[in-house]
Formats: structure tokens, C-alpha cells, sequence
């Protein structure tokens, strides 16, 4: 069977991006046989370049591709830098969480329409958090290689839901 639409697919890979300043690449997420990444092909919510890359495989088939940035998680982009006033930050009794936010740390949060999304600190004033709402990969070339380990039709439930049930994927 191979990969196509509406298909469950699980895959054991490694994700690199280029290393600094030209230096080997660095591996930033990996899975394995016992724990692989399992999702329901054509359901969206993926990189699309990395499902173009696994279509037509079949179970045993080996990948390695790469992904420009900007068909990736898009070029880093600058506009996405919110200087938030420092006020937001603080806690009922007026202080602020200095274990939470704190330069590198990923917060959740909530914009003004009510969406929730992460944000990381970007820098910390005696005025104002500065937050990227970049992607944490945002800007970087992805380097995917790996094996397919499944691919089976998704049941009728799956398709109607958009994701996988069962192992690796969503219970309810």
C-alpha cells in the first residue's frame, strides 16, 4: 500500500537544520520505531513539502529530503516581534513570574481575538517583554530522513475527525 490521501501513515525520522556559521547540521527533533510520528495523510495542518516528499512511498521506503525555509515554517520575519508592556506579565500580587519569563522560554498565550499560540522570550525590560511569535524553526532549511514504517487506510471516523485514533494518535 502506499501513501496517498487518506491513508495513516507512520514514519521513524530525524529532523536536522544547518549548523551554525556553516558548521555540521544540528539533529532538533528525532523519533523512533517504538514512539514514530503517525498522522493522517491529506488532512492538512503538515508542511505540505513534507507530505509532497512521502507520497507514493510504501512501508520500508526510505527518505531523505530537504525543505527551503520559506516552504518550511517560513523565513524568520521581524514584524513578528511583539514589544508587550510588562504589566501583562505580572501577577496578581504585582510581581513578575521570574522563573517563567525568562530570555529563551516558551509562554502560552493568548491574542486579542481570543487564539491561543506560543511565544518565546525575546527579552525582558524594566518596561516591556519583547515576544517572537516566529515558529522556533522559522528561517531554517529542514533536513528530513527516515523509513516508513505503516501506511493503512484511515477508517471512515478518522477521515471525518482530520486526525489518527488509536496508537500514536488522538484517544477519545
Amino acid at each position: 500500500m502506499i501513501i496517498e490521501h487518506n491513508k495513516v501513515v507512520a514514519v521513524n525520522y530525524a529532523l536536522h537544520i544547518p549548523g551554525e556559521s556553516g558548521g555540521p547540521e544540528e539533529l532538533v527533533e528525532q523519533t523512533n520505531a517504538e514512539q514514530p510520528f503517525v498522522f493522517l495523510f491529506g488532512a492538512g495542518g503538515l508542511i505540505e513539502a513534507f507530505e509532497e516528499n512521502l507520497k507514493g512511498k510504501a512501508v520500508g521506503d526510505s527518505f531523505d529530503f530537504r525543505i527551503a525555509a520559506a516552504d518550511g515554517y517560513g523565513e524568520y520575519d521581524q514584524e513578528k516581534i511583539a514589544e508587550l508592556p510588562i504589566d501583562a506579565f505580572k501577577g496578581p500580587e504585582g510581581e513578575i513570574d521570574t522563573e517563567m519569563v525568562v530570555v529563551g522560554n516558551e509562554l502560552p498565550m493568548v491574542d486579542q481575538e481570543g487564539n491561543r499560540l506560543l511565544g518565546i522570550v525575546a527579552e525582558v525590560t524594566e518596561s516591556y517583554v519583547a515576544m517572537d511569535f516566529n515558529h522556533p524553526l522559522a528561517g531554517n532549511d529542514l533536513h528530513f530522513t527516515g523509513t516508513i514504517l505503516e501506511v493503512r487506510p484511515a477508517t471512515a471516523e478518522e477521515i471525518s475527525h482530520g486526525h489518527v485514533h488509536g496508537p500514536g494518535g488522538h484517544q477519545h
